[in-house]
């Protein structure tokens, strides 16, 4: 048997309320026109939802019950329309976002908790990756957001790029390796040190090899290679190892105080880290809250970043 879910939530009201009068009020309606949907409703289930000229107002059993399905019914209509308000605000949603594993693990991981601490609702699944593999799953509507480094000159139609941060890449070692102190390093001091290989398809591989090139050293000794950031800096802490590491990440370890970056500028394209997204794919109102979220954690960040490159790296 049917019933209309209105209707049982106006038989909770007049309950809950204490009588039709009441509950009229509260529903924007008369007391007439309540009666006879009460009356109405008690012809279709052949049962009484009240005893008659009983005062105070009294509710069979079987109003009771229907009563309470009422307010589950309110409950979750209620329940719904926050929702609903919620995601229109961007407070409530999913996204899928990607990046490089070194850079997210590192800057954006945190910031992620950040947001989510204040917008609980939203669900954000992250996947590791590089530039290429990500615009393809950008292009693909297979991820929301990209947070990758793009060279300055690149541009491409069907994309949207928000710049957060300057993408540099620095040689980092352990602070009190040999080559901390030295006031001149040569292409032959960084070839005498072992080195952790960055991982396979990122930009910081290609990027040191033309640094090394440039500085006239055609090869290096690899005895480490590893995907992860933590296995990397636990690494670094504990040998003579050098690496390659964008400045971002040894800024964000500053407070360890493990990490040192040596005072070599590498030779590599001119690049920004941010947020790559499809033109072409339609934005919930949670993507373009976190994105905007984003671009905010960051625009300080990166003075911060700034000063530290040049106080700890240059000494200015």
């Amino acid at each position: 048997m049917y019933v209309d879910p209105r209707h049982l939530m106006q038989l909770a009201t007049i309950i809950d309320a204490g009588g039709f009068t009441e509950a009229a009020a509260r529903l924007g309606t008369t007391q007439p026109a309540l009666s006879r949907t009460i009356m109405e409703l008690e012809k279709r289930l052949g049962e009484m939802l009240f005893i008659r000229r009983r005062r105070p107002l009294q509710p069979t059993p079987i109003g009771l019950m229907l009563a309470e399905q009422g307010r589950a019914i309110s409950s979750a209509t209620a329940k719904a329309s926050e929702r609903i308000e919620q995601f229109r605000d961007g407070q409530e949603g999913s996204i899928r976002i990607g990046g490089p594993p070194y850079f997210m693990d590192a800057m954006v991981s945190g910031t992620i908790a950040d947001f989510q601490s204040v917008n609980p609702g939203v669900r954000i699944d992250q996947i590791n990756g590089y530039t290429v593999d990500l615009i393809a799953l950008a292009r693909s509507a297979q991820i929301d957001i990209a947070i990758c480094p793009i060279d300055l000159m690149s541009h491409d139609l069907d994309l949207e790029f928000t710049p957060l941060i300057e993408s540099r890449n620095i040689i980092a070692c352990r602070h009190d390796h040999p080559l901390v102190s030295e006031l001149h390093i040569t292409a032959e001091m960084l070839i005498s040190f072992p080195w952790i290989a960055p991982p396979p398809n990122s930009p910081l591989l290609s990027d040191l090899k033309s640094a090394l090139l440039s500085m006239g050293a055609d090869r290096i000794q690899i005895s480490y290679s590893a995907t992860t950031l933590a296995s990397v800096i636990n690494h670094l802490k504990r040998s003579e190892c050098l690496t390659v590491l964008p400045h971002s990440v040894v800024f964000s370890l500053r407070e360890m105080g493990d990490i040192a970056t040596l005072p070599l500028e590498l030779d590599h394209p001119k690049r920004f880290i941010g947020l790559l997204r499809s033109n072409l794919v339609a934005k919930t109102p949670a993507i373009e809250r976190f994105s905007d979220f984003l671009v905010t954690s960051f625009k300080d960040t990166q003075d911060l970043i700034r000063r530290h490159e040049n106080v700890v790296i240059w000494g200015r």
